[in-house]
């Protein structure tokens, strides 16, 4: 599909999930679209594969969809690692249709996501009896915003999805059967969450987790200090850890901890840095503690995890992401 179709495709379905575009459709020029599929499979789901890139950095309001009165976007988020173009950490995020949503395209960086939009009901019929372990999904008075690290049984089926063609025969089949898929590994990682008290979260408050989020992110190497993070959030430090372990699903210690190793694994697979090199990157003076750390995230000793994977592929180029 040439640029102008996935740009006539693109406004067609924003117009139909009732997503305001200004009337010249200026965001649409502003994006190259690389790959777009959309997947209907109304009224219970819609499925969205896209990669894009920004011309120049702009931020976009993205207004409630409509298309489904009661549902939740679920988006995983930089499924194929590219070490060559700047990105966040892959993960999943999850957000509810009613509410609007400050999106933001830096210039140069590859956008790649597999959405979907899912009703609450056909989700909570999916999950079963279960559905009480999310009940503060199932509230649609609150505003909530959930995150999740991308487990590689998710990072597998989502990329399986962006590769698959949809003139496959029984396609829908296909594409139904896999989004159920990464639905059962993704609530069969959020049941695994400290359990909190879920409440509902200003944009305020969910800027603030955010800045705290980036700080963790942006300074791996650096020791983890709690006063600096309270200071950042603008919080107090029992509000601050009550709203992360909400939304990221742990404290922000651990998180902190597994952003490293999720970023280790990247470094000894894509880089091929030493062990020690590694460890040293990511501001670790004791290397047998740093192993320790490794080796319960991964289930084995770096130097066995890297002659584990020294032969895998680190994934196609065809997608890129950050978001």
């Amino acid at each position: 599909m040439s640029g102008v179709g996935k740009n006539e495709e693109m406004s067609y379905w924003a117009d139909r999930l009732g997503v305001s575009l200004s009337p010249d459709r200026h965001e649409l020029e502003m994006l190259e679209l690389n790959e777009l599929k959309m997947v209907d499979l109304l009224p219970e789901m819609l499925l969205m594969i896209r990669s894009v890139m920004a011309r120049q950095t702009f931020c976009f309001r993205r207004e409630p969809i409509k298309i489904i009165e009661h549902g939740v976007s679920i988006s995983f988020q930089n499924i194929i690692h590219s070490a060559s173009t700047p990105q966040a950490q892959p993960h999943v995020r999850i957000v509810p249709l009613h509410v609007a949503t400050e999106l933001t395209f830096p210039k140069a960086v590859n956008i790649q996501q597999v959405t979907i939009l899912v009703s609450l009901d056909y989700l909570k019929s999916f999950i079963g009896k279960a559905h009480r372990t999310f009940d503060y999904l199932f509230d649609n008075d609150k505003t909530l915003w959930i995150e999740e690290f991308m487990s590689p049984e998710i990072a597998a089926i989502a990329n399986e999805l962006a590769n698959s063609s949809d003139r496959a025969p029984l396609s829908d089949a296909f594409y139904r059967l896999k989004s159920l898929e990464l639905l059962f590994h993704l609530f069969k990682n959020l049941s695994a969450r400290t359990q909190v008290t879920h409440q509902q979260l200003t944009k305020y408050e969910l800027e603030s987790i955010y800045r705290v989020r980036d700080q963790l992110a942006n300074y791996m190497d650096r020791p983890f200090l709690q006063e600096e993070l309270v200071k950042i959030s603008g919080m107090n430090v029992i509000k601050l850890r009550k709203l992360f372990t909400q939304v990221f699903g742990m404290g922000m210690y651990p998180y902190y901890q597994r952003l490293r190793m999720q970023e280790a694994g990247r470094l000894l697979k894509e880089e091929l840095l030493s062990v020690s090199e590694t460890g040293y990157r990511l501001g670790f003076s004791n290397l047998s503690y740093f192993g320790r750390l490794f080796e319960s995230h991964f289930g084995s000793k770096p130097k066995k995890w890297m002659q584990l994977h020294k032969h895998v592929s680190s994934g196609s180029k065809k997608f890129r992401d950050t978001f």
